[in-house]
C-alpha cells in the first residue's frame, strides 16, 4: 500500500472500527475519530499490538472544534493525512415523510452531509499540494435504492455518491483517488442507532439473514486502496447473498 497515514471517522465501532483494525501495521499512523473515547481507546489499544501509531480524538463530527482539533494534532506531530475514510453516519427512523422527525432529519443532514463536506474541505487541499490521496466515503445502497422509510437517509446517501463523482471531475489530473462504498444490509449498531436503542426492532432486521458485517467493508476499502497508483476504484457496492433489489411497489387502492 503506498499511504502511511490514515483518518477514520467514526471509528469506535461497526465499519469505522473494522477499517482500523484491517489498517494497522508497522510504520503507518491512525488518526481515529469518534464521540465514544473508551470504545475508541479499546480500538486504538489493537491498532497498536499490530505495530500502528495511533492519534485519538473523542469528538462528533459535527463539532465545530474538531477540525480545528484534528489539524492542530497534524501540526503537533507533523502528519499529513494519505487516506481520509468519511465513515461516520447514521439513520434515525424508519417513519413515512409525512410523519417523520424533522430533528432526525437534521441530525442525519448535518452528520452525512455536512461534517462530511467540511472535514474533506479541509483535509483535499495538502493532498493536492503533495499530489497524493485518497479519499474514501462510506456511503449505502440506500443512496441508489429507495425503500420505504429511506427517505432522507437514503437521500444522504445520494449526495454522497454523487458528491464522490464530483471531487473525481474536480481532482482530475492530480493523483488524488476517490472511493465510494455502498455496502447493504451490514449487521452493526446501525439499526440500534436507527431505532434509538431498541434491540428488539434492531435484532428483527436481521433475523433470518447472514448480513455483512465490518470485515467485509473494511475489505471493500482494503481493495480499492491497494490497486495500481494509475487506478481509481469509483465505486464498489456490496449486499449479502440474501439481499437483492425488490420489485416496484404497487397499490391497489384507489385514490
Amino acid at each position: 500500500m503506498i499511504y502511511s497515514t490514515f483518518c477514520i471517522t467514526g471509528a469506535s465501532s461497526g465499519f469505522g472500527a473494522a477499517i482500523a483494525r484491517a489498517l494497522s501495521a508497522p510504520g503507518r499512523t491512525l488518526i481515529l475519530v469518534a464521540r465514544r473515547m473508551e470504545r475508541l481507546t479499546d480500538v486504538a489499544a489493537v491498532c497498536q499490538s499490530r505495530g500502528a501509531t495511533v492519534h485519538c480524538l473523542c469528538h462528533d463530527v459535527r463539532d465545530e472544534h474538531f477540525i480545528t482539533q484534528l489539524q492542530a494534532t497534524l501540526v503537533a506531530h507533523a502528519l499529513t493525512v494519505d487516506v481520509l475514510i468519511n465513515n461516520a453516519g447514521l439513520a434515525l427512523g424508519l417513519e413515512p415523510a409525512q410523519r417523520a422527525d424533522c430533528d432526525d432529519w437534521d441530525t442525519m443532514i448535518s452528520t452525512n452531509i455536512t461534517a462530511v463536506c467540511h472535514l474533506t474541505r479541509a483535509i483535499l487541499p495538502s493532498m493536492v499540494e503533495q499530489n497524493r490521496g485518497h479519499v474514501v466515503f462510506i456511503s449505502s445502497v440506500a443512496g441508489s435504492w429507495p425503500y420505504a422509510g429511506g427517505n432522507v437517509y437514503g437521500a444522504t446517501k445520494a449526495f454522497i455518491d454523487q458528491f464522490g463523482r464530483n471531487l473525481r471531475s474536480d481532482l482530475l489530473g492530480t493523483a488524488v483517488r476517490v472511493t465510494v462504498i455502498a455496502p447493504g444490509m451490514a449487521e452493526t449498531e446501525f439499526s440500534t442507532v436507527r431505532f434509538k436503542g431498541d434491540k428488539g426492532k434492531a435484532d428483527a432486521v436481521y433475523a433470518g439473514v447472514s448480513p455483512l458485517d465490518g470485515d467485509a467493508i473494511a475489505s471493500a476499502v482494503c481493495y480499492a486502496l491497494d490497486a495500481p497508483a494509475a487506478v481509481n476504484v469509483n465505486h464498489i457496492e456490496l449486499m449479502p447473498v440474501q439481499q437483492a433489489w425488490g420489485g416496484l411497489s404497487v397499490s391497489r387502492r384507489q385514490s
